[in-house]
């Protein structure tokens, strides 16, 4: 079976003042099939957000190529980035970004209505993922009138309300306390299998990275390690 994502000698540099240049990337080599969850984990400064953003589109890369689903990054001009962006990757980062003038629902319809989707029908796929991560009574408040982990639970049906082939995560469980940590945890690995979806999560948290179905090691940009969690070095 083919990868959902190939990663091929990927590399990224910045530059670093008197024409100097910063490799913050060197040659990172994976891949990710549907369904599966993985675990980006690292030093700080060893390169995970900068690899995430490089997935997300958020960003361009020095050198090697990305390829979702046969798709190659490199080959798509910005127009069509936005279009898998919006359309192919969900993102759920530390803070959980929902729009603060906006419903939990009006929040989790939004990339269906920026998508083209008509107003019934994002209304009902939005109930629907909001009920699936136990917000069926709190659609309508606004994110200031939740809890954390229940802001958090709302930025997870966001990214997945419109059944992307990857969701990207960020810290997800970073500003959680550990029982909510454990509830956006579960939500996260249920959801992706039901809806093979591949999500790589970024972490510090070694006992969310413990339950994942690979972990991949980074230090000073290089990838060290890909396998099993309990063999990390």
């Amino acid at each position: 079976m083919s990868a959902l994502l190939e990663v091929r000698g990927l590399r990224k540099r910045f530059p670093s003042g008197d024409a100097g240049w910063l490799d913050v990337l060197t040659r990172v080599d994976f891949t990710l099939q549907r369904g599966e969850v993985a675990a980006i984990v690292g030093a700080s400064g060893s390169g995970k957000s900068t690899l995430l953003h490089l997935l997300g589109a958020l960003d361009t890369a020095t050198g090697g190529e990305i390829v979702l689903d046969g798709q190659a990054y490199g080959a798509l001009d910005q127009a069509a980035l936005a279009v898998l962006r919006n359309r192919r990757l969900g993102f759920v980062f530390q803070y959980h970004h929902l729009l603060r003038e906006f419903s939990a629902l009006e929040n989790v319809m939004m990339p269906l209505r920026i998508a083209g989707w008509d107003e019934e029908r994002s209304r009902s796929r939005a109930e629907q993922l909001l009920a699936e991560v136990g917000l069926a009574g709190r659609m309508t408040h606004r994110p200031a009138a939740l809890s954390g982990g229940e802001q958090q639970r709302c930025a997870v049906a966001r990214a997945l309300v419109h059944d992307p082939d990857l969701v990207l995560a960020d810290e997800p469980t970073g500003n959680l306390d550990h029982a909510a940590g454990v509830l956006v945890a579960d939500l996260f690995f249920r959801l992706a299998r039901e809806l093979e979806t591949a999500v790589l999560i970024v972490t510090h948290n070694r006992q969310l990275a413990a339950r994942v179905d690979r972990a991949l090691l980074l230090e000073d940009g290089q990838l060290t390690y890909v396998g099993e969690v309990e063999a990390l070095p």
